[in-house]
């Protein structure tokens, strides 16, 4: 069960699913033609390196590995829908991961930062209150944003197909056999899922903001940037523990928030997207086998 728990993941694409080992990862997406397009590929060393293997610093090297992987996985399958041949890698693809990250970081850390800092500043307010109004107003910007967009049609589609991953993991992870009927009996919530972790970091925040006390708001907004990969470390800490500890009542009371929040994220697939995920899967498995 370790090496399960360590080694699989995924992530939802546009009408598909991409699975990823320690070796390989492989994108399954439903084409408009109805057929079913697999593309697998080796994955860098750095999910083999000994990096993965210390903890705190291995959470925000392979965090930003994996935000450049899941870039090229929706460019793929954007692809496969529109039919053109466009790549997201090298420069390009760290330039749009970038401008990503900074109006993520601008939105959900600076923005909350900014204001609590005036309210701070023109209300007086203790730091305590102020740092917990701020980490409060960045949880709810982060559940009004998923929110908002799951009404959109396509998203909504997007967050079936996350939920098709999770049933196949956990389908795998109980040793169940993958058909899409079987699968569709397993949960829907995973507390691995990369939405436990934004609220875990959201969470965290709020501790260690407030840690840090009152601060000039220059300052202030410098720091909410410079702490974001020591919380990502721990956050993702945190999340391995959780999944490796899940028999521990406590540990079960403990993720009851991060998996309420993933009915936000997801919803229930049908056989068809079942069956993309799980060929995603297979496939995952097969080209890592392949893998000396």
């Amino acid at each position: 069960m370790e090496d399960r728990i360590i080694t699989y993941g995924g992530q939802a694409v546009i009408e598909g699913v991409m699975m990823r080992g320690q070796k390989a990862y492989a994108v399954a997406m439903r084409a408009p033609e109805g057929n079913i397009v697999v593309h697998t590929e080796k994955l860098a060393n750095v999910y083999r390196s000994g990096v993965t293997k210390i903890p705190f610093l291995r959470g925000g090297i392979l965090l930003w590995d994996a935000l450049g992987l899941g870039m090229r996985a929706l460019t793929l399958s954007a692809n496969t829908q529109t039919g053109e041949d466009e790549k997201l890698e090298g420069t390009a693809l760290y330039l749009t991961l970038g401008l990503s990250l900074t109006l993520g970081i601008g939105l959900f850390f600076l923005l909350p930062a900014g204001i609590g800092g005036l309210a701070e500043h023109y209300l007086g307010w203790s730091s305590w209150l102020n740092n917990l109004v701020e980490g409060l107003l960045r949880l709810l910007l982060l559940i009004g944003y998923i929110w908002g967009i799951s009404f959109m049609p396509d998203v909504k589609r997007v967050f079936m197909y996350h939920g098709a991953e999770h049933k196949t993991i956990n389908a795998f992870e109980a040793g169940a056999e993958l058909t899409p009927e079987i699968v569709a009996n397993y949960p829907i919530e995973h507390p691995r899922c990369g939405t436990a972790f934004l609220l875990t970091l959201v969470l965290l925040s709020i501790l260690v903001f407030t840690a840090l006390g009152p601060m000039p708001i220059l300052w202030r907004l410098v720091s909410r940037i410079l702490f974001i990969p020591i919380l990502a470390g721990i956050a993702i800490e945190y999340i391995r523990w959780t999944a490796n500890n899940l028999a521990n009542p406590i540990v079960k009371f403990l993720i009851k928030p991060n998996l309420a929040l993933q009915h936000l994220t997801t919803r229930t697939p049908d056989l068809s997207m079942l069956e993309v995920a799980i060929q995603s899967f297979q496939s995952m498995r097969k080209a890592e086998a392949e893998i000396l």
